[in-house]
């Protein structure tokens, strides 16, 4: 891949900021008190690129009843404290950002999480300037990744065709949703395994986000 697409899509959690390891440490935790055995790498496998209703579907499938009422609240308090924390953005992206900015390549986010979620992690990062007004939600399509809804609607939302997009996806999940769209998609493999995201059919793999530059002809 070496031409320059006419937009980058990016996944929010774990491309451009690094809260999937936060996450999984405060989701496992809370499963576990549940009653549910999970470990942070447990929960990165079963969750990893899921919109929050869809988590909660198999959450209480496994369970066998209703979660507690409040878990969702208490889950957004405890990983609002581990993001204050620690959160920090995913190395070399803001350098990839200025470089599209720089090329007059436009970009946008497209994220199973919810705007709240974003504002939240990507305002701690300082990201949220350089996005606002830009990002996208699976929480105002009717299906979540891997269907392809919300990256359409960002394409949409870009004026841009979907064939002209590229996007940055670190799951699965993700690398489906971007190819059922119709999109070219560039697997970052910091936490999922280079090798299926090649057999999922990503157009290229990347482990760290200094390697894109070169593939997008930036």
């Amino acid at each position: 891949m070496s031409d320059r697409p006419g937009a980058v899509i990016f996944d929010c959690d774990g491309v451009l900021v690094d809260s999937e390891t936060l996450m999984s440490v405060v989701f496992s935790g809370m499963l576990t008190e549940l009653g549910l055995p999970y470990s942070p790498d447990d929960t990165i496998r079963t969750f990893m690129g899921r919109s929050m209703v869809s988590c909660m579907q198999i959450v209480e499938r496994q369970l066998g009843h209703p979660a507690p009422a409040d878990f969702l609240q208490r889950l957004d308090v405890r990983a609002g404290d581990a993001f204050a924390r620690d959160l920090e953005a995913v190395p070399g992206v803001e350098t990839l950002l200025d470089l599209l900015d720089v090329h007059g390549v436009p970009y946008a986010v497209a994220s199973s999480g919810s705007h709240d979620k974003m504002q939240t992690t990507l305002g701690l990062t300082g990201l949220l300037p350089r996005l606002e007004g830009r990002i996208t939600s699976a929480t105002e399509v009717a299906h979540g990744k891997p269907s392809p809804d919300v990256f359409l609607l960002a394409a949409e939302r870009l004026d841009m065709p979907a064939d002209e997009c590229l996007v940055i996806e670190d799951s699965l999940l993700g690398i489906e949703a971007a190819l059922a769209a119709g999109m070219r998609v560039i697997g970052y493999a910091a936490m999922t395994d280079a090798g299926a995201m090649r057999a999922a059919g990503a157009t290229h793999v990347v482990t760290t986000m200094d390697e894109i530059p070169a593939l997008l002809a930036l």
